[in-house]
């Protein structure tokens, strides 16, 4: 792993999911979430091209414990496209827990791309929802942008910056984590199972001092 790269004029930075209900305070509080927005924020004016990402889930979504009679959250539960952590109510659709944070400054974002909107199926990754078959379109706008290496940021680092990292990956981009730019929730083992995801994939993990 080099000890320092250089933002190249085909790279982008993915910033995902850094909502009001994955920060302190919201439905579904990332621990120490808000500490993202700093370090995101300066790392961003470093690119010339940015993409947000935003969970955007209608009422009485099937991801939430409140749907299914006698489940609580983080439970699992086995759904047609497989295994499926139960979630507090959270990030529903025009509601201030579901807003970009207010200080979250990164103007020159070129694209938001809102996900989990569908009913029935949760969707983790920016680039496919869980059934691991259904594309959000992310992969084929990148594509034809021309970009090659993606810089990953945001929250959760073990849910959805984890597999948007991976499916890039599988996209053929280089793949890039900011980690001091990431929070984790931690259910169950998943930040352990995040990093030994990344070491067998050789997925690179940054601290931001190692970008120029």
């Amino acid at each position: 792993m080099p000890k320092h790269i250089t933002i190249e004029p085909n790279d982008v930075f993915l910033v995902v999911d850094v909502q009001n209900d994955f920060c302190p305070g919201g439905l579904l509080p990332v621990p120490r979430g808000d500490e993202v927005v700093a370090p995101i924020n300066l790392f961003a004016r470093r690119f010339e091209h940015v993409v947000l990402t935003q969970d955007w889930h209608p009422p009485g979504h099937r991801s939430f414990a409140s749907s299914h009679r006698g489940r609580r959250p983080y439970e699992t539960i086995q759904m047609p496209y497989g295994t499926q952590t139960l979630w507090p109510d959270h990030c529903i659709q025009e509601t201030h827990g579901a807003r970009l944070r207010a200080d979250l400054l990164v103007p020159q974002a070129e694209l938001i791309l809102r996900k989990g909107f569908r009913p029935h199926m949760d969707s983790y990754s920016a680039f496919f929802e869980n059934d691991r078959k259904t594309p959000t379109g992310l992969a084929g706008y990148l594509r034809e942008r021309g970009f090659n290496r993606v810089f990953l940021a945001g929250l959760a680092f073990d849910y959805c910056v984890r597999y948007s990292a991976e499916d890039a990956q599988r996209q053929g981009l280089t793949v890039a984590i900011i980690e001091d730019a990431c929070r984790a929730i931690g259910v169950a083992g998943s930040m352990e199972a995040a990093c030994r995801s990344f070491a067998e994939r050789g997925i690179n993990i940054f601290q931001a001092s190692a970008i120029l």
